[in-house]
């Protein structure tokens, strides 16, 4: 928020968290005043995100599309796609029509920030096998790394024992290729920051790649 400016007035902000999972960012950004869509495809996860945002008392509105064919009656001041949720598709032109309902969904001038994993770091500081928790959730997930892209198998469990498993693919993509697919569509990487404090993104040893990206007119 703080280098897109809109912090200095969140109650007037509007954000569409686009792949919410289990809605840990889109609770952050509705508890700082703003008016936020979460989205997911993931029937469970937003299960999990609604009840965490109603046992906070806040008021978030949840979607349940793909993002390759989303589409809502209004728009936004950003779309927030965080934590390596871009890339699970086939094909570069599933990935592109990602891009494009963003753009379509922000209002002009509107910001995107899209938080990759930087591949060059990932290389170097693999893991194979890690777990965490999220609310009420227990999340394991394996990984294996091959042909540009990480496979995960992720196993997830509640409170009440009841158990989700899958496995979903991710592309790694270097700084050069996912901005020029950002120009393509429309869009203007205004700056690119290495991790989640706001760093200033190194190639060799920045765990992240964030791009703050404005629609273009």
């Amino acid at each position: 928020m703080r280098l897109t400016g809109l912090d200095r007035d969140p109650c007037a902000t509007s954000i569409l968290d686009i792949a919410c999972g289990a809605g840990r960012h889109a609770i952050a950004f509705s508890g700082m005043g703003c008016d936020v869509t979460a989205n997911d495809l993931s029937s469970f996860l937003l299960g999990t995100a609604r009840s965490e945002a109603g046992s906070k008392g806040l008021d978030i509105s949840f979607t349940n599309s793909d993002m390759r064919t989303i589409r809502l009656d209004r728009k936004f001041d950003l779309v927030a796609q965080l934590f390596s949720s871009f890339g699970y598709f086939e094909t570069e032109e599933e990935d592109l029509a990602v891009l494009r309902n963003v753009r379509s969904m922000l209002d002009p001038g509107g910001w995107y920030v899209l938080d990759l994993v930087n591949p060059s770091w990932l290389e170097a500081h693999f893991v194979p096998r890690s777990e965490k928790r999220a609310g009420e959730l227990s999340i394991t997930e394996e990984r294996t790394m091959a042909d540009g892209k990480v496979v995960k198998r992720i196993g997830i469990a509640d409170a009440e024992g009841r158990r989700l498993a899958f496995t979903e693919s991710v592309k790694l993509f270097p700084r050069e290729t996912i901005s020029a697919m950002l120009r393509s569509e429309g869009f203007d990487v205004v700056r690119v920051v290495g991790d989640y404090a706001g760093a200033e993104f190194d190639a060799e040893h920045s765990p992240r790649m964030i791009l703050f990206s404005k629609k273009r007119a």
